[in-house]
């Protein structure tokens, strides 16, 4: 089992005040990002859908125009990780795939009501927020709020860390837009293979896209890879998967392998992931993980 502590040396350093929060120590190349991201909006290349919109006038592939669209916010949803736990989750609207197993489908395909904060609004709340030990972007998906999120940083006064909980399904351009600012990358690795990616999430080149998003995660800071195990997808997905992050990280990256699958959203349709995953197959990856030495923790 990962020593989760010794997994981010850098964040710990900044929960303890030994040093800043990255965003804090590079601010001022923040002005020129922002400016950049907003002007992104105007022919959006964000995820790799790139649908060319201009999101000044209509909304994206990933419903998202050019406000804010914030969902809601909890704290404590990273409680299977301690080192992340109390967090403040910034829930964003929209999303830049097409799960068919979706577990949060209001929030993704933007149902939910939207919250009127600007971003001043948003980080005077997270100044506000005196326990919470990082502040945690997540979704639906950041990635369509990538302008918006790097206003927020430029408004926070206190000395908080920033993860980017993410499909990862970005553009390389958005990848620099985010580097220099995140204290923790959290991807999302959901297929071994392009061919599962495409039929369940309705995209290209997954495989490809996600392991390059991650090298560049990996050069740029800290990063725990996120894998949920779906029934019926340990040799085509999970394995894989394992296998990438075995040759390419080693233990030199956390990974966490979560059993929290079930079928929701359109996931009945699909014969294949139709029912929740079985004891013995979660047991199976965590085994697998065991044997490549992975630096993991699970959701056992």
């Amino acid at each position: 089992m990962a020593d989760i502590e010794k997994s981010f040396p850098m964040l710990m350093n900044v929960i303890k005040g030994k040093t800043k929060p990255r965003f804090k120590k590079n601010k001022k190349t923040l002005e020129n990002k922002i400016k950049d991201a907003f002007e992104m909006l105007e022919n959006c290349q964000l995820c790799e859908r790139t649908c060319n919109v201009n999101r000044t006038e209509k909304i994206g592939y990933c419903k998202v125009g050019d406000k804010i669209s914030v969902s809601g916010h909890y704290i404590g949803r990273n409680q299977d990780l301690s080192i992340f736990n109390p967090s403040y989750d910034v829930f964003f609207l929209g999303c830049v795939l097409n799960c068919v197993f979706c577990h949060n489908p209001k929030t993704s395909q933007a149902i939910e009501p939207r919250l009127n904060l600007t971003e001043k609004q948003i980080a005077k709340i997270i100044d506000s927020r005196k326990s919470n030990k990082i502040v945690d972007f997540v979704g639906g998906d950041p990635i369509p709020h990538i302008p918006f999120v790097l206003k927020i940083l430029d408004n926070i006064q206190k000395d908080v860390p920033v993860m980017w909980n993410s499909s990862f399904y970005m553009t390389t351009q958005a990848m620099e837009l985010l580097r220099g600012v995140i204290d923790v990358y959290s991807p999302d690795f959901k297929y071994g293979n392009d061919q599962c990616a495409k039929r369940l999430s309705k995209v290209k080149n997954y495989t490809e896209i996600i392991k390059r998003n991650i090298e560049m995660a990996v050069e740029d800071s800290e990063v725990v890879i996120r894998h949920l195990v779906l029934p019926n997808h340990i040799e085509c997905c999970s394995i894989p998967v394992i296998d990438m992050i075995s040759d390419n990280y080693g233990d030199s990256v956390l990974v966490h392998l979560s059993d929290q699958y079930n079928p929701t959203w359109k996931a009945k349709k699909y014969d294949d992931i139709n029912r929740c995953l079985r004891k013995k197959e979660f047991k199976e990856v965590v085994d697998y993980a065991t044997k490549k030495y992975l630096n993991f923790v699970d959701d056992y």
